[in-house]
């Protein structure tokens, strides 16, 4: 698929067919969000693929209680995989300190994108997800100190075609040579 095409028409899916995804695919995507541009090139990411039913629907007990409940839908994806940060090596968060950005996030973001598009382009249907307990996330996964889980990305082949989302017009969103 051509790239413009990929972007113009990847949407968040949050309805799934009860497809299992195939690793190669899930590995294509990581191997796309492994090679991702970081800050220093400190690739501030672990990715953790939830694909066992099993331990799927013990982690979806655990993150999506109480008030992340309405994230509950992600439990009938085939696939999550949760990212986890990094805060980046020592120049890294130097520059985060100076510019007052956490450029790990940054970063991640990159890496995410780049998964969602190659599933995408692969047929797979993705919806990054912020709502979730992280604390219980972390638990679950008995991560090491100073580790978190910054969001989940369900994964599966669509059972829905999600319409475009209405976006700002373009003026309204780019300048050139000042604000406006």
């Amino acid at each position: 698929m051509e790239l413009e095409q990929v972007i113009l028409n990847r949407r968040s899916v949050r309805k799934y067919l009860e497809k299992p995804v195939e690793k190669e695919k899930i590995e294509a995507c990581l191997q796309a969000a492994l090679l991702a541009p970081s800050a220093c090139n400190s690739q501030p990411w672990h990715y953790i693929v939830i694909d066992d039913p099993k331990v799927k629907e013990a982690f979806c007990k655990e993150v999506f209680s109480g008030v992340y409940a309405m994230s509950k839908w992600a439990e009938k994806a085939p696939v999550l995989v949760a990212v986890v940060s990094d805060r980046g090596n020592f120049t890294s968060r130097i520059g985060n300190f100076f510019r007052r950005t956490e450029f790990y996030l940054v970063d991640q973001g990159i890496s995410g994108e780049h998964f969602v598009l190659r599933a995408h382009d692969l047929g797979l249907g993705t919806c990054w997800i912020g709502w979730l307990n992280s604390d219980k996330a972390e638990k679950f996964f008995k991560l090491p100190k100073g580790k978190k889980i910054e969001h989940l990305i369900s994964v599966g082949y669509p059972a829905e075609a999600p319409a475009p989302r209405p976006r700002k017009d373009f003026k309204e969103s780019v300048s050139y040579n000042g604000y406006k």
